[in-house]
């Protein structure tokens, strides 16, 4: 039987993931490992000095073995895949994100993180995220049939090596989403372009600053937020974010 691992970056009590593990469990057997809180933009990074702690976790989806993790999300599938499964699974999935992951913000994006170190642990794997809305009526459409179009068959899924694919769906209603557009490019642009504001001087010279960013939808035709932006699920391969 085919085994899945999944995780994410916002943490193991996300509505999203829960969506994705109930439609995955169609495929195979499913185990999460997932960090027990927020960790977004940690991007790739691992625990290497201080210890990692798992627990196990009630997973509302029946038949899904879970747990917390004290770690990063790429902790996650790194001590989901070489030490609690019972062999290294056959696909990791990451999400689904509450938030869009394209353009230049995947340098910063947990869920591609995960999904990275997935492939550098030469596991196939998908990025999973949606516009950060209440409206779920493309993801929950689209996912099934992007899932069984990749998870359906006998023959195991392949990406090139060291390339996961990127799955981002708009935040629109069914009727307004124009389909899924594949082989998007990277955007060159960025959702957010970030400045800074001072909150607080501090005592001995120092400043207290809270990031805030303008939203900035740009993008080149074909690229994968240009996709998502005009009512498209993006499907794209990435490669050495940096």
């Amino acid at each position: 039987m085919r085994l899945i691992l999944i995780t994410n970056d916002d943490g193991i009590r996300a509505e999203g993931m829960a969506r994705l593990a109930a439609e995955a469990a169609r495929y195979g057997e499913v185990w999460v490992v997932a960090p027990d809180g927020q960790r977004s933009a940690a991007s790739h990074s691992i625990t290497l000095h201080g210890h990692i702690d798992l627990y196990p976790w009630p997973y509302p989806v029946e038949g899904v073995k879970a747990f917390s993790c004290t770690g990063s999300p790429a902790d996650c599938v790194r001590t989901g895949s070489l030490y609690v499964m019972p062999r290294k699974p056959d696909v990791v999935l990451s999400g689904i994100n509450y938030g869009l992951n394209v353009a230049s913000d995947l340098q910063y994006s947990a869920t591609a993180g995960a999904a990275l170190e997935a492939a550098f642990q030469g596991i196939p794997a998908i990025a999973f995220s949606e516009k950060a809305v209440q409206i779920h009526e493309a993801a929950d459409h689209y996912l099934p049939l992007l899932l069984k179009e990749l998870l359906g068959g006998d023959a195991p899924l392949t990406l090139p090596a060291g390339a996961i694919m990127n799955v981002n769906f708009p935040g629109c209603s069914l009727a307004e989403c124009r389909g899924v557009m594949r082989n998007t490019a990277v955007s060159d642009g960025m959702i957010f372009r970030d400045h800074y504001k001072l909150l607080q001087e501090l005592p001995g010279g120092g400043l207290r600053l809270m990031v805030e960013g303008v939203r900035d939808e740009r993008a080149a035709e074909g690229t994968d937020l240009w996709a998502v932006t005009h009512g498209y699920v993006s499907v794209g391969i990435v490669k050495n974010i940096s």
